[in-house]
């Protein structure tokens, strides 16, 4: 749905055709928004595909070397939740086809790394 730290900003349900960018809302937390209210995030249901305009880049911090960006190959991706027995961990995240878990919230590369073997175990 939205990340626990958006509890506290307008809020709406995705709908089929929205047209959703990703967004920081001030709350250390990156969430989706629609193009016409860009104030108000977008709740996406566990699950949803996505579909991209084009392929995905990926901005991941690493410990004391800055930003790498990185390109993925996919312009698709399905909605995830993670860590969701851990209430004060980021839980909205991309699944690729590839199987590449990504949080919406950018981590460093280790962060990252737990995330995705989290993300298997049901």
């Amino acid at each position: 749905m939205c990340d626990y730290s958006l509890q506290n900003v307008r809020s709406r349900p995705a709908k089929v055709g929205d047209k959703l960018t990703t967004r920081d809302f001030g709350t250390c937390t990156r969430g989706f928004a629609a193009a016409e209210d860009a104030g108000v995030a977008v709740c996406v249901l566990p699950g949803t595909e996505l579909a991209f305009s084009s392929a995905v880049t990926v901005t991941h911090q690493r410990f004391l070397a800055g930003w790498k960006v990185e390109t993925l190959a996919h312009a698709t991706a399905i909605f995830r939740q993670v860590n969701k027995d851990e209430p004060w961990k980021h839980h909205d995240a991309l699944e690729f086809p590839d199987g590449h878990i990504v949080l919406l919230q950018p981590t460093t590369a280790a962060e990252a790394d737990a995330q995705t073997r989290i993300a298997y175990v049901d």
